[in-house]
């Protein structure tokens, strides 16, 4: 997968507001670099110019959408706390790899570098400013499901290193309103890791209180796995769908908790 259909494959979905302000900026500045190496950029160009002209919806661009605004919401988190930790851009690096192979590692690497040298162009206020701007766009641009496991993808990021700082936890929550995502699941996301040890992380994750009754607990279960089913994210691709698999796997740990104090 080239760079440039990576942004180019983005760019047609969401051409103009935040999102194409960033993702222009880091496409112009790849572009730049790669014309002066070998011209490589000017062919690049021309085929994400092409697989996009119309500029309407399809669903490899909607895709690459999913994956370029990880990266920049990512570049956020990942800096959040002050610190670009590598177990943090390991994860990523991990992910991108295993997922998209060696060259989107690659490509993904660079986008977050040129990302992280913008951040420190703008200074962190501004550069929030932009990425809470670019949450608020993804409300209109990516179904509920897919902005839920997106968040659920930040979170992991931020755990990588063992522990979520203060600052991860509340850019996390940031992401997460602006996302248009409710409290209770932006609750349920970042208790998600602690479900299956934790009861009251497990509550969390379904979203009631430890004194609803059992029937207000099964059918809260049954609402958070439907919402987190991964046939829900299944047009993101599959690499996605395995991702929701394992969230729906930790939410059926903390349901076997609960379900196991209650005696159920």
């Amino acid at each position: 997968m080239s760079i440039f259909k990576w942004i180019g494959g983005a760019i047609g979905l969401f051409t103009g507001g935040p999102l194409g302000a960033i993702a222009g900026w880091v496409f112009g500045t790849l572009v730049e670099k790669m014309s002066d190496r070998d011209n490589a950029a000017s062919d690049n160009r021309s085929t994400w110019q092409e697989d996009n002209r119309d500029g309407g919806y399809n669903a490899q661009g909607y895709r690459d959408t999913f994956r370029f605004s990880l990266l920049v919401l990512a570049s956020y988190i990942i800096k959040a706390d002050g610190r670009i930790m590598h177990s943090e851009m390991e994860l990523v690096r991990r992910w991108l790899r295993t997922n998209f192979g060696d060259q989107a590692q690659i490509d993904g690497e660079r986008i977050l570098d040129e990302l992280f040298k913008k951040q420190r162009e703008l200074g962190m206020n501004e550069y929030r400013s932009a990425v809470m701007s670019s949450c608020r766009q993804l409300s209109q641009l990516l179904n509920y499901e897919a902005r839920l496991q997106l968040l659920a993808f930040l979170m992991e990021i931020a755990k990588a290193d063992g522990s979520v700082s203060g600052e991860e936890e509340r850019a996390l929550r940031e992401c997460g309103a602006a996302m248009g995502i409710s409290a209770a699941d932006i609750e349920s996301i970042v208790n998600l890791h602690d479900g299956g040890t934790n009861l009251d992380a497990a509550y969390k994750i379904l979203g009631v209180s430890p004194s609803a009754t059992d029937a207000e607990v099964k059918a809260a279960y049954r609402a958070v796995a439907l919402k987190n089913h991964p046939d829900r994210v299944a047009t993101l691709g599959e690499d996605v769908r395995r991702a929701a698999e394992k969230k729906l796997q930790e939410i059926n740990a903390a349901k076997e908790l609960i379900w196991k104090a209650r005696g159920l």
